[in-house]
C-alpha cells in the first residue's frame, strides 16, 4: 500500500524504504507500490512507466510524487510525439505491458525487464523507452539546446 507522499512526514518515505528492503529480501532490485485501491502507484524511489501499443502511460497525480524526472518524461513524449496519458492501471497491465521503465533524479530512465516472473519485451528496451531514454540522456549533456533552460551548470 501506498501512502499520500503529499504529506511530507517521515511515513511515506518509511513505507518506501521498507518496501525496497522487502523486495530486495525477495530476489528483487525494486518494489512497485499499490494505491489502497489496488492501482499501481510507483516504485520505492521512481515513477513508472508502461508502454502499451505505442501508447505510454503513468499513474496520475495523487498518490505519487510529482517527480521532476517524470515530467520531463512526460514533455519529452510530447516533444517526440509519442501519446503519453496519466491513467490508473493495475499490475496485471503492467505484466502484459509492451515496455516498462522507471524515472527518477538517480534512475532517470531505466528500463524494467520483468515484473514478478512475468518478462518485458524479453527482458530487452523497447523502442519507446529506448528513443526517451536515448533524448532525455542527450538533453542531460546538454546536446539539445531547446532543452538547455533544464539544466543547471556547476564547476
Amino acid at each position: 500500500m501506498s501512502f499520500n507522499p503529499n504529506a511530507k512526514i517521515s511515513g511515506p518515505y518509511v513505507n518506501s524504504v521498507l518496501a525496497h528492503l522487502e523486495a530486495r529480501k525477495a530476489g528483487y532490485d525494486e518494489a512497485l507500490l499499490l494505491t489502497q485501491q489496488g492501482f499501481v502507484a510507483e516504485g520505492s524511489g521512481e515513477n513508472i512507466f508502461i508502454v502499451r501499443n505505442g501508447v505510454l502511460c503513468t499513474p496520475p497525480l495523487g498518490n505519487i510524487l510529482p517527480g521532476i524526472t517524470r515530467n520531463a518524461v512526460i514533455q519529452i513524449a510530447k516533444d517526440l510525439k509519442i501519446r503519453a496519458r496519466e491513467k490508473k492501471f493495475h499490475l496485471k497491465d503492467c505484466y502484459k505491458a509492451d515496455e516498462c521503465f522507471l524515472t527518477g533524479t538517480a534512475a532517470e530512465v531505466t528500463p524494467v525487464g520483468k515484473i514478478d516472473k512475468k518478462i518485458i519485451n524479453n527482458g530487452n528496451i523497447g523502442p519507446v523507452t529506448l528513443r526517451v531514454k536515448t533524448y532525455f540522456e542527450e538533453i542531460v549533456k546538454g546536446e539539445r539546446k531547446a532543452y538547455k533552460k533544464w539544466l543547471t551548470y556547476v564547476q
